[in-house]
């Protein structure tokens, strides 16, 4: 049987000083576990989680003090969506402590704010988006106030970086008339390429063949390439890959998710916060430092946003 939740309980030394029973309690807090009973606290059983717990249990014991660790399907008297709403609850009112700080940074902002306050509102907005990410990272049930949260700071951010002009127009196209094409782009692709042939492979031709040159050829379609006259590029505030999903109107589960990550790690310019960008930014840095062949670069590519789009399309 899968077991829903692991449980957690300590006990310390009386002789133990105070500030190892906060250092404690502080770090439960950071992995947002909830406490239904006292002296107990609870995570979903996810692989991480167990993990965090059986580290926190080492250091329990190597400052002498008793600690279990369980793996439970539930509790007397606790229904599993009571629990679940007991996570829901802690999350959400961290979540309104960002959104009062976001409306502390609009009352530094006035009809003509002077350099220095909107200097200070970008600091504090760097600042919010980085507890906004670490909240995302334990709430394990996606409360609904997180994605209020997260349009609150969006709209924040676009006022304190308003970035490139709107993205004009995009023609809408066939995908029948892009059957059979070599796509060109630069050597070394790096994310926003690697996920436009993800892009290209799975939603407009996956027999496409892709090709890594400084020029496109007669009858090949370019895109991200430094070339003006490239088929795709960027457009305005738009990374090219959304440029591919708005001229193809693609629409699937998930896909704006990807859109916004990728446009994240691509732009950097403020507008959006998924806390997975940190990690894939990471790797696909990681990457080029290896100095990989553009063919291992885009079979890894291929494969990481598989797994991107799979968590995504399934919240």
């Amino acid at each position: 049987m899968d077991h829903k939740w692991i449980a957690f309980s300590y006990t310390l030394s009386a002789k133990k000083k105070s500030s190892a029973r906060v250092a404690l309690w502080r770090r439960l807090q950071r992995l947002g576990a909830i406490s239904p009973v006292s002296g107990v606290y609870l995570l979903p059983a996810t692989d991480a989680c167990i993990e965090s717990f059986q580290w926190l249990a080492q250091e329990v014991r190597q400052a002498a003090g008793q600690v279990i660790v369980m793996r439970v399907d539930g509790f007397d008297g606790w229904e599993h969506q009571s629990i679940v709403e007991l996570f829901q609850t802690a999350r959400k009112a961290e979540y309104a402590e960002v959104d009062q700080q976001v409306l502390k940074i609009e009352s530094l902002l006035t009809a003509q704010p002077s350099a220095a306050a909107v200097g200070q509102a970008q600091d504090e907005l760097a600042k919010l988006k980085r507890r906004y990410l670490e909240i995302v990272s334990i709430d394990y049930f996606d409360s609904y106030e997180r994605a209020t949260t997260a349009a609150r700071l969006d709209k924040m951010a676009r006022m304190l970086f308003p970035g490139a002009s709107p993205a004009p127009a995009i023609p809408v196209l066939h995908m029948g008339e892009y059957q059979g094409k070599t796509w060109v782009t630069r050597p070394q692709p790096h994310v926003d390429r690697l996920a436009c042939i993800w892009l290209i492979r799975r939603f407009i031709d996956g027999d496409a063949g892709i090709r890594y040159a400084a020029q496109v050829g007669a009858d090949e379609i370019g895109f991200d390439m430094n070339d003006a006259h490239a088929a795709f590029g960027h457009n305005g505030n738009l990374c090219t890959f959304e440029t591919l999903l708005k001229a193809f109107q693609i629409e699937a589960p998930g896909i704006e998710t990807v859109a916004e990550i990728v446009h994240q790690i691509d732009l950097r310019d403020e507008r959006f916060a998924h806390p997975e960008a940190i990690g894939i930014d990471a790797i696909l840095r990681g990457w080029l430092l290896e100095n990989l062949e553009d063919r291992e670069l885009e079979r890894r590519g291929l494969s990481l946003f598989d797994g991107i789009y799979q968590i995504v399309s399934t919240r």
